[in-house]
Formats: C-alpha cells, structure tokens, sequence
C-alpha cells in the first residue's frame, strides 16, 4: 500500500470512528435510556400496569437479541453501512408507532420493531465495522467508542426528562424519532467504504465454516460463560439501589453509588487495552469474570460502612465496563476476523436474552430468597461459574477462518488445543491485517480531526497495546 492510499484509508476509518461515536450514543439514548425516563408517565398517562409497560419493552429487547443473529449475517455480506442505515430508519418508525400507540399491542408492536432496529444500531454491528476498518487497531477504537457512547445515559436522560415535562411522553418519543432518523444519513455517509469480507467464500462454504465453529466446543463454552456473565452482570446492576437501601444507605446516597459504578465502568475500560496486551483471551476473560464475582459475593456479604459499599460498586462497575470489551474482542481473538460478524451476531444473541430477563429473574430470585444481600451472593455464584467456564473454553479443536488473499476464499481448518490457538489467529490476522489495501479517497477534514483528538483521549496504553499487538500478529 503507498504512503497516501495509507493516510487517505486512515482518514476514512476516522471518519468512521466519529460517525459511530455519534449514532450508537444517539441510539442507546433513544432506544434504551428514554423508557427509563418515561415509562412511570407512560403507565399513569395510559392506564396500563407498570408490568405491562415495561413487559412491552422487554420483549422488544428479546426480539432484538434473536434479531442480531440475522443482523450480523447481513452485515457479513453486505456490509454495516446497511444495515445501520436500515436500523437508524426502522428505530424511528418504531418511536413513531410507540408514540401513537392507541393500545396496548400496538406498543407491543412498537417495542418490537425497536428490538429490531436496536440489533442494527447498538453495540455490536458497530463492533464489526471497527474491527474490520481498524484491523490491528481495533481494540483502541472500540475502546474509544465505548467511553463516548457510555454518556448515553448522562446526555439523553436528562433530556428525555426535558421533553418528558413539556410534551408529554408521546411528544418527546416523536422528538427523538426525528433525532435517531437523522442518524441514518450519518450511516450512509460515514460508513461508505469498501466492505472487504463480501469477497470471502462463498455462501456454501461460508455456512459450513460458521456451522463448524458455532458447534464447536470452545464456541459453546464461551458463549455460555458471557451469558451467565451478562445475567449476573445486569441483574446487579437492576437491583443494586435495592440492595443498598438494605444495608440502610438513603435513596440518594444509593443513587450515587449506582452513578459512581457507572464511571467505574470507564476505568475499566481504559485499562482494557493493558490487560488485552499482557493476557491472552482466556485469562483475560477469567481476570475480568473474577473480579466481577468477586465484588457481587462482596456487596452480598459486607453489611457497611457506606464508604465501603460504595468502593465495592465502583469495582463492580470497573467489571463491567471491562466485560463489554471482553465480550467484543472475543470472537476475533479465537477465530480471527474474516467471519466476526457472522459469528458475533450469534454469540451476542444469549447475551442480550440473559440482560433482557435479568430484571425479571432478580426479582424471582430476591423474592424466593427473602433478601436482596442472598440475590447476590446467588448472582457472585453465577460469575464464579461463568469464569470457571471462561478458564476451560480452550480444550476443543480451534477452527479458524484463513483470509482471502487472492479474492477466491477458502477454508483453513487446523486441529490444536484452544488455548495455543489465540497464537495461530494472529498470525492469520497479521496476513488479514496486512491485506487491507481497499482504495481510500477521502482527505482529512474536521470530523477526522475530532476522531483523532478523541483516540488521543484513550490514554497511552491503547497505543502501546496496539504496537504490541501489531507485534503479535507479525509473528
């Protein structure tokens, strides 16, 4: 690749950088956060019971969860500019029907075509468009958008709040249509670039490499543990104002104490980049699982003083931030990247049912157990079994996806223990990486600048773990 192909593709990936730091925070705000704004004014305004509101919601999470699995197999085809385009459109049709709903299934409707549109707006075909645009810097940029977009919350509660109180909770989802429909221009443009896995293997080969990866021990085992993580995860999260207000804190004190968790969520995610350069996947994964375990089996325990409790919720907030790098970095680390879309789509789909249910199942758990302290100890206990099968997931055959120098495609299937196998992915990634020479037109303008300052944001470690990672894969 010459030196100004090089800049002019680095360009474009900043270009993309910033446009998803935009569209995903836009999203999560409008498809997540708003309903927890207004949900209570959605029941009194309507009549319909608490449950049944936020039933409606849940369900469209379930939706959203199983939706992601075919959202990431288009995406593996025809690229995220699609996709998210499509999902931006959809989301605001979906706050529309919300917004009018005259009855209680047409909610219901609403809250599942916003499922939909969230398997193509959040998190995950964001993740597969960094992973592919960024090759070995992928980690420093998925690190950067999950700080900017972990401000959902801080940007869009407030302001649904705003619009809550001067429109009403239909004006202020018919406002927010029009803000998630703007971000699908921002898809359109921002993520116009050329889409290198669409000349992979073909279609019959491409679902029997998937289909032997997806029934393979190590897959099953894997996903198995980010599910057990994920549910224990978000019930903590959902029940740990109640379990505070137990151990005698006050509402606010306790209210704090969930929004500090929330900022241990970027410090843990600034140290990612330094774990993902000294530890290899499985024992990153159980690191990161452990401390969640163990700070869930410590608020179950320790009764105060509040200082303590609240340190203790700022570390499971640090675990939690760690786990979205974890669970986003997982399937490129043990089957390289050629088919991450494909593949995370289906591990992602357990992960997003187990956080749909965890309010329901906390609830189950803290009313069969008579206390919000036995919840967590039950939930610490999930984590400790999540990580043990963190710790056993590279006992199978790996199967890895080599990459298609030469256009045509084609399956590299080598047997080996998985925990030997992290290695082997990076030498394919280092020759799947060092391939990426698509043609890149677009010269550095004030949204690239922006993405530049914010990567600087990331501190230094991102760069040290990116060179070290460069470094593994050229081995």
């Amino acid at each position: 690749m010459s030196a100004p192909e090089g800049r002019a593709e680095d360009a474009g990936a900043r270009r993309v950088l910033v446009t998803l730091c935009v569209t995903v925070t836009v999203a999560y705000g409008v498809l997540y956060y708003a309903f927890t704004v207004l949900s209570p004014g959605i029941a009194e305004d309507t009549g319909w019971s608490t449950t049944a509101v936020t039933t409606a919601f849940s369900a469209g999470s379930l939706f959203g969860a199983v939706a992601g699995i075919v959202a990431g197999r288009l995406l593996q085809r025809r690229g995220p500019r699609l996709v998210m385009t499509t999902g931006s459109v959809l989301g605001a049709a979906a706050m529309v029907v919300v917004a009018a709903a005259p009855a209680l299934p047409v909610f219901v409707a609403g809250w599942l075509l916003a499922g939909a549109a969230s398997a193509g707006t959040f998190y995950a075909p964001a993740f597969a468009a960094l992973t592919e645009w960024y090759g070995a810097h992928r980690v420093r940029a998925i690190t950067a958008l999950t700080l900017v977009a972990g401000f959902a919350s801080t940007v869009f509660a407030p302001l649904t709040a705003v619009l809550g109180d001067q429109l009403g909770w239909r004006g202020a989802y018919g406002v927010l249509a029009g803000v998630l429909l703007a971000t699908g221009p921002a898809h359109a443009v921002g993520l116009a670039r050329p889409w290198r896995p669409a000349a992979g293997p073909g279609p019959a080969s491409a679902r029997a490499t998937d289909r032997t990866i997806l029934t393979s021990r190590t897959f099953v085992v894997v996903t198995a543990s980010g599910a057990l993580a994920s549910l224990a995860m978000y019930t903590s999260l959902v029940h740990l104002v109640p379990l505070l207000l137990d151990r005698g804190l006050d509402v606010q004190l306790a209210a704090w104490a969930l929004g500090l968790s929330g900022a241990g969520q970027v410090g843990g995610r600034l140290l990612y980049p330094r774990l993902d350069r000294r530890l290899r996947p499985h024992a990153r994964a159980v690191l990161v699982i452990g401390v969640l375990a163990a700070s869930l089996l410590l608020l179950a325990a320790v009764p105060g003083p509040a200082a303590l409790l609240v340190a203790v919720a700022v570390l499971s907030g640090a675990a939690r931030g760690l786990f979205t790098l974890v669970s986003a970095t997982v399937v490129s680390e043990h089957w390289g990247t050629e088919r991450y879309a494909a593949l995370n789509g289906v591990y992602n789909a357990p992960l997003g049912v187990a956080a749909a249910l965890s309010p329901a199942f906390g609830a189950a758990v803290a009313a069969w157990t008579g206390s919000h302290p036995a919840l967590f100890a039950v939930l610490g206990l999930l984590a400790l079994a999540s990580a043990g099968l963190a710790a056993t997931a590279g006992g199978g055959s790996a199967v890895r996806v080599a990459p298609h120098l030469d256009g045509r495609g084609e399956q590299d299937q080598r047997q080996g223990a998985d925990e030997g196998g992290p290695g082997d992915v990076r030498q394919q990634r280092a020759a799947d990486d060092g391939t990426r020479d698509g043609p890149g037109t677009h010269q550095q303008h004030e949204p690239e600048v922006a993405a530049e300052h914010l990567e600087r944001a990331v501190p230094a470690v991102a760069g040290e773990a990116d060179q070290h990672r460069g470094q593994r894969d050229q081995e």
